[in-house]
């Protein structure tokens, strides 16, 4: 009702098009917000952030701001209201009258209806200011917050970087690694990776991470040595930066894969696992031989089980992606002489592997696109041990 009210008062104006600029600032921030009245009626309201300094004042940012968005929009108003002087205030005046093309005056309205519809749009930045510092104060308590709760539970400082990997398979097939990485409460998808196993076959996840982990820190301590020889610093490469912390989907089992690989390849970071319950739900963290419980409603316990989920996603996709591309691929492509357009006319025609079979080479030669060549090789690779 209050926005009706507000909106209803902006209509009673002269009837002339305005901009109306308001300030309010704190320390670090200032927030800018402009009505555009068009014909005397509020058609739209934007607002501006700015990083400012302590020592700038309130007219210096208005002054900024005015020469700022000014020389970059396209349309410019007869009067532009704003609730005090500002610098070099003539010469602005002058300056916006040539590119409007006609006067244009800036008023410092001290009474009435202008004076209420400054204060408005002043009473509009101090809201959007104090909602954007909540909305920060929340974003951070759900990451830097989050990160300082694990620190607490696992007795760690400066934690900045978290790593964490998941496998999958589906009965053995395709294995698949991932590995997400998650810096002050956020993940950073740029230094995601994926890893499709070479030297584990069937469903072993501890043999399976143990290579992924493997050749993540082969790779990240060759890459550092490259990055130390070009004298470059490891933002240039994201296997050369180290996670402050390991995270095992699983517990003591998954760890000390973990511990194991980082002993053979002499590295010295530290690693948890997220145990979960007998309802697949995560209840805690496996630190140093312990078991450490964690507040189920803390914002660290929802930073662990978005790292978890995360990670879990990453592999399906992945996996998922690998499973497609190979579903595209038949066993006729296998036989000498089929391609895909042969291959596409003998399904067409026999609807299954088990009826390409069960023809004979003739009836294999009457498909459209076979000659008698590739028909005799289909039959003999059916039926040739």
């Amino acid at each position: 009702m209050k926005q009706i009210a507000q909106k209803q008062k902006m209509t009673n104006t002269d009837g002339e098009d305005k901009d109306i600029v308001a300030l309010a600032r704190d320390e670090n921030d200032a927030v800018v917000q402009v009505f555009f009245i068009r014909g005397g009626k509020l058609i739209g309201r934007d607002h501006f952030y700015m990083r400012i300094g302590t020592e700038d004042t309130r007219t210096q940012i208005l002054t900024t701001f005015m020469k700022q968005f000014y020389s970059g929009t396209p349309y410019i108003p007869r009067e532009i209201m704003l609730p005090q002087e500002i610098d070099e205030q003539e010469i602005l005046e002058n300056w916006l009258t040539e590119k409007r093309g006609s006067k244009v005056y800036i008023r410092i309205p001290q009474k009435g209806m202008k004076e209420k519809l400054v204060e408005l749009a002043q009473k509009n930045a101090q809201l959007v200011l104090v909602q954007d510092k909540e909305k920060l104060k929340r974003e951070e308590g759900r990451t830097i917050g989050a990160m300082k709760e694990i620190e607490k539970w696992l007795d760690m400082k400066n934690l900045v970087r978290i790593e964490a990997y998941d496998i999958s398979n589906i009965n053995g097939f395709e294995t698949v690694g991932s590995m997400i990485v998650y810096e002050k409460g956020k993940p950073k998808r740029s230094d995601y990776r994926k890893f499709k196993l070479h030297t584990v076959t069937g469903p072993d996840d501890y043999a399976s991470m143990h290579e992924v982990l493997t050749r993540r820190f082969t790779h990240g301590m060759t890459e550092q040595k490259e990055l130390k020889e070009k004298e470059l610093s490891d933002e240039y490469g994201s296997f050369s930066r180290f996670p402050d912390l390991i995270m095992m989907d699983g517990g003591r089992g998954q760890v000390n894969i973990c511990l194991k690989v980082l002993e053979e390849l002499r590295l010295n970071i530290p690693v948890c696992g997220m145990v979960k319950d007998d309802n697949h739900r995560t209840r805690g963290l496996y630190y140093k031989n312990v078991e450490i419980p964690i507040d189920t409603h803390s914002e660290g316990f929802k930073l662990i089980t978005r790292i978890q989920d995360e990670a879990h996603r990453f592999a399906i996709e992945y996996h998922r992606s690998l499973r497609s591309k190979d579903q595209v691929h038949s066993v006729l492509d296998d036989i000498e002489g089929i391609g895909p357009s042969r291959r596409k006319a003998l399904m067409k025609k026999y609807q299954s592997l088990d009826a390409i079979k069960a023809a004979t080479v003739e009836d294999l030669a009457n498909t459209e696109s076979m000659n008698e060549k590739a028909a005799l090789s289909v039959y003999s690779f059916f039926h040739e041990s």
